[in-house]
């Protein structure tokens, strides 16, 4: 299953919880980290809770939740409120190296196992590069937990990690230090078999920038993006769903080799194609039939 649209909403909010489940987004993000002030952690878990035990019917929408890191006395906490609500993943925030999320696996099977859960049945997305040294262990999540459902990057957090008072050029790009967080999370997340996807962007109002880079993480491996805003939803699915066209032209790209199976090279379309887009073809297409499958 590969979802494409991830939307953040603050756990303590009961109006913006019903707008997040009334929008399209394939994935709601339930905050229990950054949009939940300390005071109102409890109350927030307890909201958490009952909106998850309330929804149950996940076919359209599956419900994630964000906790605190593993490192704070809260994460725990966080775990132990939510997982009665059976939430269908967890994301796990500002992690060094795999070692938190093989820790977050062992939390889960045992709450799993006091809420009479399938094991293994709640995923894992890790935020993999917020802090500086896990720009140095993205490999270390290959072969880490069967929970793993992918990997994603965060520039605002890593920026303060690294002592930079700004993440983007002037031209609004990122520096290259989150250009680099970007690339090793996607590069991370391919070597690990998992699925790679990209970050918030940031100017929620500006929707043409971000279909365009939605566009661009796409053609470069990502599989899905974070949203801030309900109305960035609808332009993250269009961007990650392949059209018609690129459907058909890698239904035909796959027939000619199956139907030439001693051909490496062929000519489809007025230009030559060989095993590497064959292999595009083939990604194109497991990808349309794992949406489909949601």
């Amino acid at each position: 299953m590969i979802l494409r649209s991830f939307l953040f909403v603050p756990g303590d909010s009961e109006r913006k919880l019903e707008k997040g489940r009334g929008t399209n987004a394939d994935a709601l993000i339930i905050d229990l980290e950054d949009s939940v002030s300390n005071d109102r952690q409890e109350i927030a878990r307890e909201m958490v809770q009952a909106f998850l035990k309330a929804e149950t019917d996940r076919s359209r929408q599956q419900l994630w939740v964000r906790i605190n890191p593993l490192d704070t006395d809260l994460a725990l906490p966080d775990l132990a409120a939510v997982m009665p609500g059976a939430p269908d993943g967890i994301i796990l925030p500002k992690t060094e190296s795999a070692d938190e999320a093989i820790k977050l696996d062992h939390w889960l099977s045992a709450l799993e196992t006091r809420e009479g859960l399938p094991l293994g049945a709640t995923k894992i997305l890790v935020v993999a590069t917020e802090t500086s040294r896990s720009l140095f262990t993205l490999d270390s999540f290959i072969g880490s937990t069967e929970r793993l459902y992918g990997l994603t990057w965060g520039a605002e957090d890593l920026a303060a990690a690294l002592g930079a008072n700004n993440n983007k050029l002037p031209d609004g790009a990122y520096d290259g230090p989150y250009q680099l967080a970007r690339t090793l999370c996607l590069a991370g997340s391919r070597a690990a078999s998992v699925l790679p996807v990209d970050t918030v962007y940031t100017s929620f109002r500006d929707q043409v920038g971000l279909e365009a880079e939605s566009l661009q993480a796409r053609q470069s491996g990502f599989v899905g993006k974070m949203a801030i805003h309900p109305a960035q939803v609808d332009v993250i699915n269009r961007a990650f769903t392949p059209s018609d066209d690129e459907v058909a032209h890698a239904q035909r790209i796959v027939d000619a080799f199956a139907q030439n199976p001693g051909l490496g090279t062929i000519g489809i379309d007025g230009m030559m194609v060989d095993m590497p887009h064959l292999k595009q073809a083939e990604t194109v297409l497991a990808l349309v039939a794992a949406m489909q499958g949601r």
